[in-house]
């Protein structure tokens, strides 16, 4: 179950981020062909791998699991940006967040 999840959540993000599968590879130190055969199904990364990975892509390992997120990287970016708000400006945009979302 994982495995799958995995290998098709690392495609996700790379396409997210409009990089090559090689690119990214070699990016994260490995040869051009490591994201194509993970991609592929015929490997699956380290532990270590996975870690590197998730710090490509800026994000924690909890928030690459997390089934119910698609874009991980950008709920970060705007998490970090929301706890800079005071609360009555962060009230104000989880109502104007809650009105979009309920159209």
């Amino acid at each position: 179950m994982y495995e799958e999840f995995t290998q098709d959540r690392i495609a996700q993000l790379r396409m997210q981020r409009e990089v090559s599968a090689r690119d990214m590879s070699l990016s994260l130190g490995q040869n051009n062909s490591y994201i194509n055969q993970i991609e592929n199904k015929k490997a699956l990364p380290s532990l270590q791998g996975l870690f590197y990975i998730c710090e490509y892509f800026g994000i924690t390992p909890h928030q690459f699991f997390d089934e119910g997120t698609a874009y991980p990287a950008q709920l970060a970016d705007l998490m970090e940006e929301l706890k800079k708000l005071d609360s009555e400006t962060l009230g104000h945009v989880s109502a104007l967040v809650k009105a979009i979302t309920s159209k």
